[in-house]
């Protein structure tokens, strides 16, 4: 079984009209999230000396205090957010245009254009707020303007920004799919019949 089979397993099959670049710029937002989930698991959960630990057992809930969570919070986080990351494919793939047959009630039926974009647009939106979060953690504060207490040198800090820089462009990347989505939505609809033009045919 070769990458781009399992991929497309993954994914989906790519839908009709979908250029090369709208594909890539799907598997590039997917990308955008990866570095920082395994920062965050290595770091935090597992202990590994990417930040100074309060505690002297790495991995423990207490160490350190830079997530308001326990381990189980910075595993959900990772999930939730390359979850998130993955629905990109649905401005690509072909369940993003038709309801998949698994679920009842609208398998097969066309989705919405507005029910794609509206949710897309609006997550493009917020996904702005990384360039402001991250400048913010560059003054070691949270996004409230609390101190954030990571405490990273040489090294760990260019791991650290490695890590996370990529989720600015999470959200450029995402409405610039957004908007193609609607556009090949929109014109490779049929165009609508004049009901005036249709009577005077059939008349005349």
């Amino acid at each position: 079984m070769t990458a781009h089979t399992i991929l497309t397993k993954l994914h989906g099959r790519v839908a009709a009209d979908v250029p090369r670049w709208a594909v890539r710029t799907a598997y590039a937002i997917t990308l955008t999230t990866l570095p920082s989930c395994i920062w965050r698991i290595a770091g935090i959960n597992l202990g590994a000396p990417l930040l100074e630990h309060n505690s002297s057992a790495p991995g423990s809930p207490e160490a350190p205090h830079v997530f308001d969570g326990g381990w189980w919070y910075v595993i959900g986080l990772s999930v939730f957010s390359e979850a998130l990351a993955f629905l990109s494919f649905g401005l690509v793939a072909r369940w993003g245009e038709v309801w998949p047959n698994w679920m009842p009630g609208l398998r097969g039926r066309r989705v919405p254009v507005l029910a794609a974009v509206i949710p897309a647009g609006l997550g493009s939106l917020v996904l702005l707020i990384f360039p402001y979060a991250l400048t913010m953690v560059a003054f070691d504060m949270k996004i409230t303007g609390e101190p954030l207490g990571l405490v990273i040198h040489g090294w760990q800090s260019v791991a650290f920004w490695i890590a996370y820089a990529p989720l600015v462009a999470w959200g450029p990347l995402l409405a610039v799919l957004t908007v193609h989505y609607y556009r090949r939505r929109r014109s490779a609809r049929p165009p609508a019949v004049d009901s005036r033009q249709t009577g005077a045919a059939l008349t005349g």
